[in-house]
């Protein structure tokens, strides 16, 4: 099984009954009703023509990226407090 590279965008819109026209553009995640945003889930090759498209679309105001494919989640040397080492060792 071939794993794509999938990126998020984050997308503003105006009215929330707009949303169903959002899932023709990728895959949709979550959307929030009191902040009137929607996660989209689009692949990486793609993801420069569907925030163009959807920010022609007269309902949308902004399309944001999400940065979390880019961001380094292996941590290196990571240095354990050792006040808390020694309340763990100590039973608190």
């Amino acid at each position: 099984m071939i794993r794509t590279k999938r990126q998020g965008l984050i997308v503003w819109f105006r009215q929330m009954k707009n949303v169903k026209q959002l899932k023709r553009h990728g895959h949709l995640i979550s959307v929030s009703r009191k902040l009137r945003y929607a996660v989209i889930y689009v692949d990486q090759d793609q993801i420069e023509e569907r925030a163009s498209r959807l920010e022609r679309l007269s309902f949308v105001k902004k399309v944001d990226r999400s940065y979390k494919p880019f961001i380094k989640q292996e941590f290196d040397n990571a240095k354990v407090d050792e006040a808390k080492e020694y309340d763990y060792k100590m039973g608190i």
